[in-house]
């Protein structure tokens, strides 16, 4: 233009250049004098549940007043925004909404403010072809493209919270959690998420609670479910009742953990607050060590952004802004950044669809909300924003949803401390190592149970054996007295050989006790299935031959000597073999071994002999082996009085079964209480069996050799026993039976006798009454006397009562 002005005449030179100076004071006067204003909606939460815009309002009126500064970003064009106080209210947004939509102008871009109240708006705005972008929704739910098409968060979504909560369990070899949430939508998705993403790490989440706005119950809960590492998801005024009551059932300190949502204000737990009876103090101790995750909101670098501002310079107009309030006091002041580059990523993203527009004969002015074209267009360039802002990268997922970079901070002496930061895009932990833990580091995730095996006391086991071994000693003095002496007469009445089993069982279930007090201190593990093995059977063999044989005496006492039907008291000879065929049998049924499979449970503490169906058979040996106890107390008690040579140790067999009975009967379920107690298991059980025997032995072996010793009845006198028992014994029932015979008889003829004189009471009774009743008629009948009797009827009638008077006498 100066060469311009020189190529002139002298004259128009002056004109000329006067002329350039007003068309470049024009140029630069008249743009912003001629700009196209274009309107945003917004709900600003001043008050409620989360008052986030006391600080978001005065930083997107910070990020307005810049960009309409800016002639490189929509220089034809100015931002204004119409703002009303949502409360965080979804009801009351949907009223301040509808005064936005129905109301001049037309705004072109809706910025709500709150999960609840941003899940209003953007389902709504797709009916008036509006584009939604909200600067403090974390909502998963919001991530849901087909029931919010044109929504978009500078706030990242709160699942951005798991993954780094994932690798922070698995960074301290936790795999087991606990949860606690609000029951609202974002927390209930949120934690949805997080339930998803442990179980592909391997992670279980053992307890799981809820609560609407007590959480007393909940706390509860997770105290008695012994959980250890717990992830809080609530708002701040719910987390400070809920450590209210983590402080009253102790569920803090060096053996707890609890990750809470980083975006509560610093001071969050020393606020007074009505709603809770717990002092500064005692909450300061139950929050102590707590771990957060917060999305970073604040870049950590010095960085100029779009805004040619770093975070810090921000951070200071901001201050400014606000008048000197206090930050911890001012809602919203940590989302406040994402407020600020929110209306950053609209501005440059309607500054991207200029062109396009322009090319398509359509002008950002021309909106209204029936055109789709120009919401299409912004959503491009919405979908496709990257910029530098002072909450660092802004990004956008398929979702709509914020990328960002999460921190990760520890409550460390009643303040925060960063101990590092998590880029979940990229899967980097970049960590500090300023972690600092109550005890000598991070905590249990549960109950350390440590696998050291109890052993056996030996000194019990010894005991016990030595009481088992004088046992099998007794029963092989029995065992040889009873063979010794198997001809002379008194013993072959007892029935020798059953006697014989008898003292073999007892000796094989002595023997039992000694692999049942062996563990693994003296097998290894390996050889334990053996063990189980041989205790099973010798302690199944040793018990039906005993308790079989002495049930085979009393079953066949009770058999042959209490029938009641004369056919049936004919005479009866006792067949040994018949005896010795039904211990056979209850050998075969008792001592039965599981078909399953024996192996080694090995559980913390203990060993112990299990297989794969031991409730099963535990059910059928015991009610078997019960039923049969039972049936042989009842058979002794009905035998008790009955005298035969045949058995003649029969009551003696009586008392042993009563005993044994008791004892198994007591034992038997009693060690299965204490089976967690090895040595009083072991006790109870191995006592139980030798006070068994010993019983058994004494009562059927003493009493005969006693008799022997006392009487002299020993092998020389057998030849002469043998000539003469036989006959002698068989004589001494035939007598017995002849007498029980005749006794019936007597009792019969006494019983007809009684029958025949009730018969003659009654006719005797008949008698008298019919003479009072003639008595009566004589006396109202006087004046028509009768004729009289003659004197041989009244004889005879006399005689007649005197016979039944005297037979009645």
């Amino acid at each position: 233009m100066t060469r311009l002005c020189q190529t002139l005449p002298r004259r128009s030179v002056s004109r000329c250049y006067l002329t350039f100076t007003l068309t470049v004071l024009l140029s630069c006067s008249c743009p912003a004098l001629g700009k196209k204003k274009l309107y945003i909606g917004a709900l600003f939460p001043m008050s409620g549940g989360w008052p986030g815009g006391q600080a978001c309002l005065p930083a997107a009126q910070m990020a307005l007043d810049l960009v309409n500064n800016r002639t490189d970003i929509l220089p034809d064009y100015e931002l204004e925004l119409i703002h009303y106080d949502s409360m965080c209210d979804p009801g009351e947004a949907t009223k301040l909404l509808y005064d936005l939509l129905y109301t001049e102008p037309i705004k072109i871009v809706l910025m709500p403010g709150c999960s609840s109240v941003s899940t209003l708006v953007a389902e709504a705005a797709r009916m008036w072809n509006l584009i939604v972008l909200s600067y403090g929704s974390s909502s998963p739910a919001l991530s849901n493209r087909q029931r919010f098409p044109t929504f978009f968060r500078t706030h990242p979504s709160a699942t951005l919270h798991n993954p780094t909560r994932v690798q922070l369990f698995q960074k301290w070899k936790w795999t087991k959690i606990a949860t606690i949430q609000q029951t609202t939508e974002v927390f209930t998705s949120t934690l949805d998420d997080l339930e998803e993403r442990v179980k592909e790490a391997g992670i279980e989440i053992s307890v799981r609670q809820s609560f609407l706005t007590d959480p007393a119950v909940a706390v509860k809960n997770l105290k008695r479910q012994d959980a250890r590492i717990i992830v809080g998801l609530f708002y701040e005024t719910e987390a400070r009742k809920v450590f209210c009551e983590v402080y009253k059932e102790k569920l803090y300190g060096k053996k707890y953990v609890w990750f809470l949502i980083g975006w509560y204000a610093d001071n969050w737990f020393k606020i007074k607050d009505p709603s809770i009876n717990c002092t500064v103090e005692q909450m300061t101790e139950a929050v102590e060590g707590h771990v957060t995750t917060e999305i970073v909101m604040l870049n950590p670098e010095t960085v100029r952004g779009a805004s040619n501002l770093t975070s810090q310079e921000f951070l200071a107009q901001l201050m400014s802004k606000l008048g000197g309030k206090n930050p911890e006091e001012t809602g919203g002041f940590q989302e406040a950044p994402l407020a600020y580059d929110a209306v950053w990523a609209l501005a440059l993203a309607l500054n991207k669809t200029v062109g396009p527009l322009r090319a398509k004969g359509h002008r950002l002015e021309d909106f209204n909300y029936n055109n789709r074209d120009i919401t299409a267009e912004i959503y491009r360039a919405m979908n496709t924003s990257s910029f530098e802002g002072v909450s660092g990268h802004v990004v956008f997922d398929a979702q709509g949803s914020r990328m960002a970079w999460t921190l990760i901070e520890q409550l460390q002496g009643g303040s925060y401390k960063k101990i590092g930061y998590y880029d979940s895009t990229k899967g980097n932990l970049s960590w500090y190592g300023n972690d600092k833990w109550i005890g000598s580091g991070p905590p249990a995730d549960q109950t350390v149970v440590i696998e050291e095996f109890r052993y056996l006391s030996q000194k019990l086991f010894v005991s016990v054996s030595v009481f088992a071994g004088l046992g099998i000693l007794l029963g092989i003095v029995c065992l040889t007295f009873n063979i010794y002496n198997s001809s002379v007469r008194y013993i072959q009445n007892s029935q020798p050989y059953l006697n014989n089993m008898t003292a073999v069982g007892c000796m094989m279930s002595l023997a039992a006790v000694f692999p049942l007090g062996i563990d693994g201190l003296h097998v290894h593990r390996r050889q334990f299935p053996i063990i189980c093995q041989f205790r099973l059977w010798l302690l199944g063999l040793g018990f039906s031959l005993a308790y079989g044989s002495m049930f085979t005496k009393i079953w066949w006492v009770h058999t042959v000597f209490t029938k009641k039907d004369e056919k049936k008291d004919k005479k009866k000879h006792l067949e040994p073999w018949k005896l010795y065929a039904t211990v056979g049998v209850l050998l075969a049924l008792i001592s039965e071994a599981p078909k399953g499979d024996l192996d080694v449970l090995i559980q913390p503490l203990l060993e112990h002999c299990s297989s794969e169906k031991m409730n099963t058979w535990l059910g059928v040996v015991y009610g078997y082996k019960g039923l049969l106890l039972l049936l042989g107390i009842f058979l002794a008690y009905e035998t008790k009085s009955i005298s035969t040579e045949k058995i003649n140790d029969h009551r003696a067999v009586g008392m042993a079964i009563y005993n044994v009975a008791v004892l198994c009967m007591i034992t038997a379920p009693v060690t299965m209480i204490l089976s967690s107690q090895q040595d009083a298991s072991f006790a109870f059980a191995s006592l139980a069996i030798v006070f068994s025997v010993y019983i058994t032995l004494v009562v059927l072996f003493v009493p005969k050799m006693r008799r022997l010793i006392t009487r002299g009845e020993w092998q020389s006198d057998a030849q002469e026993t043998m000539k003469t028992g036989s006959s002698t014994n068989n004589n001494d029932e035939e007598k017995s039976r002849q007498l029980e015979r005749e006794n019936k008889e007597l009792q019969k003829i006494i019983q007809e006798k009684e029958e025949r004189v009730s018969e003659l009471r009654i006719q005797l009774s008949e008698r008298q009454a019919l003479r009072s009743r003639r008595r009566a008629s004589t006396i109202t009948n006087q004046n028509h006397s009768p004729p009289p009797l003659p004197d041989s009827k009244i004889s005879r009638n006399n005689c007649h009562t005197s016979r039944l008077q005297l037979l009645y006498k």
